[in-house]
């Protein structure tokens, strides 16, 4: 896969991700706090609902790779665009920059777009890029100067020092959505041809449930079970 520009990793840390979104411009009661297990209902139990999107960070081998390579063999590419589209997708073409797409997934879609501050960066953005095909959409954010430059601020930050933009790092961020316009739960990753529909949530239902947590645990066993470098987020209300 060929990226045309490259950016510094996230470091995988609420505050970080908070941080970044609220210098975007989404709402300030609007954070990311840790999700700390899938099975405990009293450490689950702490988390305010609704979730309105999750963010999962993970080791990412070559087997990985080449699973879902097998898995989109017969995919055609994603081609959405416009007010109807079910979901908001991001092709991911920058390099290293898969904790912004995973960002960018879980604050314009669903709920969390009723917390965008109007003529804030993200505003802009989304307003600009929602009649544009994958490919428009995704020039239209590598050419977004503002937003660059408040990511290079945030993505500095963090409690370890940060690799550089073009070094390879072998974790890998996606996101979980619930849909605005269908409520369906989506499995949104830059670097798959496009969204997965993982099926309906129920009016009550939030993104914090036993189908994304599927697809969480199926990745978890592709590792062997070793669940190292595996960490979950949840965008929730203050």
């Amino acid at each position: 896969k060929t990226y045309r520009k490259h950016f510094i990793p996230l470091e995988s840390n609420p505050e970080v991700f908070t941080e970044l979104i609220h210098a975007l411009g989404v709402s300030p009661d609007l954070v990311f706090q840790d999700v700390y297990s899938m099975d405990d209902p009293d450490l689950l139990a702490f988390i305010p609902r609704p979730i309105y999107a999750l963010v999962l960070v993970f080791p990412c081998p070559k087997e990985y790779e080449e699973k879902v390579e097998k898995e989109e063999a017969n995919v055609k590419p994603y081609d959405g665009a416009g007010e109807d589209e079910k979901v908001v997708y991001w092709k991911q073409t920058i390099h290293n920059a898969c904790g912004l797409y995973a960002l960018l997934h879980g604050i314009t879609n669903g709920e969390a777009r009723n917390h965008l501050v109007s003529g804030s960066i993200i505003d802009g953005l989304l307003k600009t890029v929602t009649p544009l095909k994958p490919e428009e959409r995704a020039l239209a954010l590598e050419r977004n100067k503002e937003l660059e430059s408040v990511y290079a601020s945030v993505a500095s930050k963090g409690d370890t020092e940060a690799p550089g933009a073009e070094s390879q790092v072998n974790h890998h961020y996606i996101g979980f959505v619930k849909s605005h316009k269908d409520s369906h739960l989506y499995h949104l990753d830059g670097d798959r041809k496009g969204p997965v529909d993982l099926g309906p949530l129920g009016a009550d239902e939030d993104v914090l449930g036993e189908k994304a947590f599927a697809v969480v645990r199926e990745m978890i066993a592709s590792t062997k079970g070793e669940d190292i470098g595996f960490s979950l987020m949840a965008l929730v209300s203050e």
